[in-house]
This record gives C-alpha cells, structure tokens and sequence, in this order.
C-alpha cells in the first residue's frame, strides 16, 4: 500500500471509528485528514526511535508492548491535532489496534 493510500483509509478509518466510539471525537473530514497526515509522519520518524528504545520491554512482553506504542502515537496525533481528541488513553488503545489491525489487512490484499 503506499503512502497516500494509508493516509486515504486511516482518514476513513478514523471517520468510521469517530462514529461509532462516543470517546474519539473528530470535528470534521479535514481534521481526519490532518491527523492521518500527522500520524503517518508520526509512525515513520518518531515509532522507530520508540521501538528501540522499548526493544527491552516489547521482548519481555512478547510484542505486546508495541500495541501501547502505537496508542503513544496516536496519543501524540491528537496532542498535535485540534480537534482530533479522545476521551481516555485505555479507548486511544483499541482506535490504535483497530488501526493496526485495518491497516495489517490492507496491506495484504
């Protein structure tokens, strides 16, 4: 998938989930864009100096640990993001698994 198509489905990803989740809230279609942009640029600079840094913690837990990184990630997106916000860190985990998983199945097909 590239770069613009991941943006494409994580803006409509983002939409979709904003509809459903009472707790993620995003005021309108630009500000899905805005954030997918900002998450992209997020997962290819910032993620990778994160995944090193946690190499300890993600071994001892079996990769689990890099689910809460990618939470931190969007976690980030909506600090950076008006209007891109949610309601707890527990809810900013499973947008970011959905995510990964949508995104994992994307890429795939």
């Amino acid at each position: 998938m590239k770069w613009w198509q991941r943006i494409l489905a994580n803006t409509l990803i983002f939409l979709a989930l904003a509809g459903f989740l009472q707790g993620f809230q995003i005021d309108s279609w630009v500000t899905a864009l805005i954030a997918a942009v900002v998450f992209g640029v997020l997962n290819v600079t910032v993620k990778p100096i994160l995944v090193i840094l946690s190499l300890p913690i993600t071994v001892m837990t079996l990769g689990l640990f890099y689910f809460i990184i990618n939470g931190l990630m969007l976690w980030f997106t909506a600090a950076l993001v008006s209007g891109f916000a949610f309601s707890s860190f527990s809810l900013t985990l499973f947008v970011a698994l959905v995510v990964s998983g949508l995104n994992a199945y994307f890429n795939n097909a």
